[in-house]
């Protein structure tokens, strides 16, 4: 129990420090716990390099199985740093370019792919890429790089150690061999996922949101929009991210290179469009690159094809690039018959520099599936289903005034599973369905619809498929009105975290207002309570952790029916962090009475659903009990051996889950019920 306590107390100050704005660009969560500034004075100060001991120079570094100890591929590579093996070693010469990134011995293409989209916007480059590091001012062998994690930005800290074989970078490399900037950002981010290895295959998309704290949309190109050219277009000109891909349809096709040298299972970046006079008629081109710096199409608008030479010379010098740099045209026509994947990463409003830019409006929920409690399943499991998280939404603003719909776009991302992969786990299949809330709900919170609901209610609208990447997502369009979003793995009994967004483009006139209860004023409460706290309290009018012990432990032994074995210190102690609204680390008189009746109210609720009068709580019991005092309990794994059963552990529970941090006043309409 203690460990659960302590574990919601850190959700509730977590929830404060995000409100205080950490986790933001501007103030980057510490990833381990290890600060840049003060790790790089200390290395300076004692004269030593710094060695990062929480990611070693060493195999566990590299990966676990094909780069793990006995494997080929790891032998003989050496950790070096920069220095000692580059005459003049450069962080970043000239700005970062597309050319300083080029795939060495690991398969992840995408993160490069993500990473050379990111070189065509320095605002967003540097937000990943924190300016004042070099090789030369100020070197202590440490640099530091952000990226965006579930709903929060984190400052990854590093040594400048890389692997190294034969002279060579393992990894990826600059195509002159003396910048390292992607090098060490590559570094940075095998870190944050446990090691080079877990970065092998994935989505461009995955990069993209990493970098950005974006959303990406994916287009099936068999099948594309009328207006996909139209789409690409403004997407570049509003700074998002653009990655395109061949499907494979065996696995002998991976990295497989077609006739006109495309190469499939392969992520590439698209880094511009553009229309040019041809022969009487605007054709529209795709700039597209390869993240290996070679290997280019060699079909109609390459870098030496004859379709060029009928181009105006001023047009042609602006566009035409002929070295094997691995980026090249191609017509709109041939990249929709050739590529089967194009995603689109949208931006958040903090990472668009320009203000005149159409910014999303976005709510984020965190959440988790466990076995036995919340690890539903999809809609095939109607038994279970009802059991996943649900989170309301409110619709509130149409997208014209003649149309009662409003546009949404839906993302749901499932966390930290290239972490899993040494324990030999990886993406669950994931999606998620809309219903619209019935009538007795609407305007309320704390709803969780029940089983008989979905035996009878079919979905408003649903993701377009179940599938096993990080993220998926879907735009859609509903009346407005209140909705309840239910995300899930497609199987039950599927342990995993998640974060699920909303985003609207509609910009919105009024922010949300928190539904607080008024504050209680001292001359609310009754004399016969003040008096009972002066009794209680002692000289300094405040109630400590040992006096709120002794209160509540002479209290429940009078109840015979509640099965206890008394309140801790611990478990006080974080009750009255809960309540100490002034942070004087004790209860004052209006902090004790809302305490109070909090526990008068929650002895009801116990009585009420304990049903076999055991005075104790089991898992079923819980669950109902839960939902009475308004909250669903979508972070507790009622199935574990150690959960709770007497009434004081069932209090504490009732008291975290109840009394969350309200959701910050500057959320749009698109809120969490």
């Amino acid at each position: 129990l203690i460990s659960f306590v302590l574990g919601m107390a850190q959700r509730l100050r977590s929830q404060w420090d995000r409100d205080e704005g950490l986790g933001q660009n501007h103030n980057a969560v510490k990833f381990l716990g290890q600060d840049y500034d003060s790790l790089k004075a200390q290395s300076l100060q004692s004269g030593r390099l710094f060695e990062d001991s929480l990611f070693p120079a060493a195999v566990s570094s590299l990966g676990f199985n094909e780069l793990g100890p006995r494997s080929s591929k790891t032998s003989g590579v050496r950790w070096m740093r920069p220095t000692e093996f580059c005459r003049q070693p450069e962080f970043i010469v000239d700005g970062a370019t597309r050319t300083d990134i080029c795939q060495g011995a690991l398969g992840d293409c995408w993160l490069l792919a993500a990473i050379a989209s990111l070189t065509l916007n320095d605002n967003l480059l540097h937000r990943v890429v924190p300016h004042g590091q070099s090789f030369q001012h100020g070197y202590a062998g440490i640099f530091h790089f952000q990226f965006w994690q579930f709903g929060e930005w984190v400052d990854i800290v590093i040594d400048d150690r890389l692997p190294v074989k034969d002279g060579k970078l393992l990894f990826v490399h600059s195509a002159e061999g003396t910048e390292f900037w992607s090098a060490l950002l590559e570094k940075a981010y095998a870190k944050l996922n446990g090691c080079y290895e877990a970065l092998s295959g994935g989505s461009t998309s995955e990069g993209f949101e990493d970098f950005t704290g974006g959303v990406t949309e994916m287009f099936e190109l068999t099948k594309p929009p009328a207006d996909l050219y139209n789409i690409m277009k403004r997407a570049i000109e509003r700074g998002s991210l653009l990655g395109c891909s061949i499907d494979i349809s065996n696995s002998g096709d991976r990295e497989a290179v077609t006739f006109k040298k495309l190469v499939k299972g392969h992520a590439y970046s698209v880094t511009a469009v553009n229309e040019v006079p041809y022969r009487g008629n605007m054709t529209k081109l795709v700039r597209i690159r390869n993240p290996w710096g070679e290997v280019e199409w060699t079909g109609p608008w390459s870098d030496d094809s004859r379709e060029w030479d009928s181009v105006d010379r001023s047009v042609r010098g602006q566009l035409q690039n002929r070295s094997e740099d691995g980026e090249f045209w191609m017509s709109f026509t041939d990249f929709l018959r050739e590529w089967s994947r194009l995603e689109i990463c949208n931006l958040t409003p903090d990472a668009l520099q320009n203000t005149q830019m159409k910014k999303w409006s976005t709510s984020l929920f965190q959440g988790e599936w466990r076995r036995g409690s919340t690890a539903g399943g999809c809609r095939n499991y109607p038994a279970s289903f009802w059991l996943n998280p649900q989170f309301k939404i409110a619709l509130q603003h149409p997208d014209s005034p003649d149309k009662p719909d409003c546009s949404f776009l839906v993302a749901l991302m499932q966390k930290d599973r290239r972490k899993k992969r040494k324990e030999g786990k990886d993406m669950e299949t994931i999606g998620f369905a809309l219903y619209e809330v019935p009538s007795e709900f609407l305007g309320r919170t704390g709803v969780h619809l029940k089983q008989d609901f979905f035996l009878r209610h079919a979905s408003s609208a649903r993701s377009e498929l179940f599938i096993n990447l990080r993220e998926v997502s879907s735009r859609l369009r509903l009346p407005a009105g209140e909705y309840v979003i239910v995300p899930s793995t497609f199987e039950p009994n599927k342990d995993a975290d998640f974060v699920l967004r909303v985003f609207s483009e509609k910009e919105l006139d009024d922010q949300i207002k928190a539904n607080l209860p008024p504050e209680l004023d001292e001359s609310q409460i009754d004399e016969g309570f003040k008096n009972l706290f002066r009794q209680l309290a002692g000289p300094d009018m405040e109630i400590s952790v040992t006096e709120l012990q002794t209160i509540l432990n002479r209290i429940i032994k009078k109840h015979k029916d509640l099965k206890t074995d008394g309140f801790t210190k611990e478990s006080c102690r974080s009750m009255i962090n809960l309540m100490d609204t002034d942070g004087s680390g004790k209860l004052g008189l209006t902090e004790f009475h809302v305490l109070w009746e909090k526990i008068k109210r929650y002895v009801t609720v116990f009585k009420s659903f304990d049903l076999d009068k055991s005075g104790t709580m089991s898992s079923y019991e819980m669950r109902m009990a839960l939902e009475s005092a308004g909250t669903v309990p979508f972070h507790l794994n009622l199935k574990s051996p150690d959960w709770v059963k007497s009434f004081s552990d069932t209090l504490i529970t009732l008291l975290f889950q109840t009394d969350q941090p309200p959701v910050p006043a500057d959320h749009p309409s698109l809120h969490g019920g």
